[in-house]
């Protein structure tokens, strides 16, 4: 009975107090960092010249790993843009939250890192792309309107209070499609190497160019941020924190799907004579660990914080934990399993429920397609370029023409070896060898489905109740 009632607790217990950690008994230690939290928009994890892609041009971002700690493997539970900044702010996983459609919300009452650090003194900002509501959940200042590459008013916010300290939100639009804000000819079409994962013809090579020149102006507005920084003497004193936010829109690229190119995050943290330069950790993390990992390093026992949203068994605490242990270099190790849904109700151009959901480890990934019998058909990756070119390449090739299909029809279980096979070709679900793992990995996925409140189908159908079509438009 308790499971059945997870869905909408966080509206049900609304009215319960807000009980915040005693700011005013503890002693927030001298020093307190200031935080930049970057956030790309649409950017498959692989994607980034530091790691490992040679013809895209990211010489600020690699300049940022190359001062900081590059995390491979923290992981976004959702694969669109408004359920996955849902959860970067709360620390909530986005069903128990509400925010697990695109287009979303939490429930009122739900609270944010924005709120948690205006409590203990901090000014907190947001640049660009909101995407996020209500904003009784997320009391930022907003900066600079619709004029995202505003850097004046980036280090006017910087620099107003020099006792006090900051977080800011620079959410980026880049390099969310159609990916023409990027300077052009910067990438020849014929010269670049396309991924495996992609269908190579002329369509995909220009819409790749296109996408890579997308991402040299986020690099660019990554430099501008640090130029900021030292215009106003904050490097020494600020945690900057880079995600990849989930993939791009390409078919296999992988945003609308629950594969690593759809939700696998590339992460760079810098803090000079905090966290290590030149060092890279594979520990397995979720956006959900980041606001309760800058509230322990802004003095804030993560523990304390009510989220002012219930799971299924009323537990009010976050669903992340602190990786500070991890950031500081003290530990190597941190999460065991990783999980992560896919809703498409709701999305532009869907036509049947698609619900996904995942567990994975460091080795393997559990997928559940809840409705194998059904289409899976939106707009983003099923119609329009480049999946009209490949769907005419696909006329003479058999190979294609099967790749192709299973963008739409995909079986109930996938069970992949991301050690042997990293681009998830090979589907070992059902295997007599894999009997085990799959077991294993059914029961974490379950577990965390029951936590969430989670009633699959039937809380797909509820996604339409969760949207705010009031954000900002994104497919």
């Amino acid at each position: 009975m308790r499971f059945l009632l997870g869905m909408g607790l966080c509206f049900a217990f609304g009215w319960l107090p807000f009980v915040k950690p005693a700011l005013a008994q503890n002693t927030q230690p001298a020093g307190r960092p200031n935080f930049l939290l970057i956030i790309a928009d649409d950017l498959t994890w692989s994607d980034l010249g530091f790691m490992g892609n040679k013809d895209v041009q990211t010489p600020q971002l690699d300049q940022l790993a190359s001062q900081g700690t590059v995390f491979t493997h923290m992981f976004t539970p959702a694969t669109t843009c408004s359920p996955s900044r849902h959860a970067l702010y709360t620390g909530l996983f986005c069903i128990r939250s509400g925010a697990y459609p695109n287009h979303t919300r939490v429930y009122d009452g739900t609270h944010s890192v924005f709120g948690y650090l205006k409590d203990a003194g901090y000014r907190v900002a947001l640049q660009g792309k909101e995407h996020v509501g209500p904003p009784s959940s997320f009391p930022y200042e907003h900066l600079g309107g619709a004029k995202v590459d505003d850097f004046q008013v980036t280090a006017d916010f910087m620099a107003r209070d020099a006792s006090q300290p900051w977080l800011l939100v620079f959410a980026s639009n880049d390099p969310h499609s159609p990916w023409n804000r990027g300077p052009k000819n910067l990438h020849d079409p014929a010269a670049i190497h396309v991924p495996p994962y992609l269908h190579d013809n002329d369509i995909t090579r220009k819409l790749l160019a296109d996408y890579y020149g997308e991402i040299n102006k986020l690099d660019w507005q990554v430099g501008q941020l640090m130029q900021a920084l030292e215009r106003t003497g904050q490097n020494e004193k600020t945690l900057v924190l880079f995600v990849s936010e989930q993939g791009s829109s390409f078919p296999y690229g992988g945003k609308w799907s629950v594969y690593d190119n759809g939700i696998r995050v590339t992460s760079i943290a810098r803090w000079p004579g905090k966290v290590a330069a030149e060092r890279t950790s594979d520990a397995l993390m979720q956006y959900v660990d980041v606001p309760p990992t800058f509230l322990e390093l802004a003095g804030i026992d993560p523990k304390v914080i009510d989220t002012g949203c219930p799971d299924s068994s009323g537990n009010r605490n976050f669903d992340g934990r602190s990786f500070a242990n991890v950031l500081l270099g003290k530990e190597n190790m941190f999460r065991e399993y990783v999980f992560s849904q896919h809703t498409t109700v709701g999305i532009n151009g869907f036509q049947e429920p698609y619900p996904m959901r995942a567990v994975r480890d460091a080795r393997y990934k559990l997928i559940r397609n809840l409705t194998p019998e059904n289409t899976y058909s939106i707009g983003g990756i099923h119609k329009g370029q480049p999946i009209e070119s490949w769907q005419l390449d696909a006329r003479d090739n058999p190979e294609l023409a099967r790749r192709i299909d299973w963008l739409f029809h995909r079986p109930g279980a996938e069970l992949y070896d991301l050690l042997q096979d990293p681009l998830e070709q090979r589907n070992l679900a059902g295997e007599p060898a894999m009997a085990d793992v799959q077991s294993r990995l059914e029961l974490q996925l379950a577990n965390w489905m029951k936590q969430q409140g989670d009633e699959g189908l039937v809380t797909e159908m509820k996604a339409r109740s969760r949207q705010s079509r009031g954000q900002s438009a994104d497919n």
